[in-house]
């Protein structure tokens, strides 16, 4: 069998302060496969997004092996993981985390200014990236003028248009209705049946049910990997 894409062994994560030590992940171990799509699952406080943040190179573990691609992430210099980040990882966040006062376009193209790559090819891939997600009617406009279930597409589309080895979601329907919310997850269905590799944070079992797999996760633990 070849090798996972994600791999995390023996993953604890503690936070300190003056009189406390909170103990956010305890020796989670877990899997994610090239073309997979996986929901991290648990009530609130158990420690879904730290292990996100772990995953996506915003956060450090305390102890534990974490791989992306064969590479261990915790030998790899800040700019090196910088780099790891940018050209690996893409991020779908609750809040969309859209720069207001640039364009759709401009929100899609910005990480791709941070690599070494020329206009024309940016170009051609902020106009896919938007074509994917149904923007490209809005790419001139600013997202104080979207709708949530608009902005959060823009995000998606930032996400996709590097070409990332996985894309982490979290809680990408949060801020959104019922109707945007299933939206945004066929969006997602339909990137993973495209060959996307997935991973998603949500409290929802609903939204859950559209992965391949679910690892709960409970007071910082891995309980089980439903498929």
């Amino acid at each position: 069998m070849s090798e996972p894409l994600i791999h995390m062994k023996g993953i604890r994560k503690v936070f300190y302060t003056d009189e406390l030590e909170t103990h956010a992940l305890a020796d989670v171990h877990f899997d994610i496969r090239k073309g997979e799509y996986v929901a991290i699952a648990g009530p609130s406080g158990c420690g879904k997004t730290t292990l996100l943040a772990i995953l996506g190179l915003l956060d450090t573990p305390s102890s534990g092996d974490y791989r992306i691609s064969g590479t261990s992430v915790g030998q790899l210099a800040p700019a090196d993981r910088a780099r790891v980040r940018n050209r690996e990882i893409g991020f779908i966040f609750q809040a969309f985390n859209l720069i207001g006062d640039l364009t759709v376009w401009e929100n899609v193209e910005l990480p791709l200014t941070y690599r070494d790559m020329d206009a024309a090819e940016r170009k051609e891939r902020v106009q896919k990236a938007l074509e994917r997600v149904g923007m490209t009617h809005r790419a001139k406009h600013y997202p104080p003028q979207l709708s949530g279930g608009q902005q959060q597409r823009v995000a998606v589309a930032r996400a996709v248009a590097g070409d990332p080895a996985i894309l982490l979601a979290d809680e990408p329907t949060g801020n959104l209705d019922s109707k945007n919310g299933e939206a945004v997850m066929n969006l997602l269905r339909e990137l993973h049946g495209n060959g996307s590799t997935i991973c998603m944070v949500t409290h929802d079992d609903r939204y859950a049910q559209h992965a391949d797999r679910t690892v709960q996760l409970f007071d910082g633990k891995v309980l089980e990997a439903v498929a």
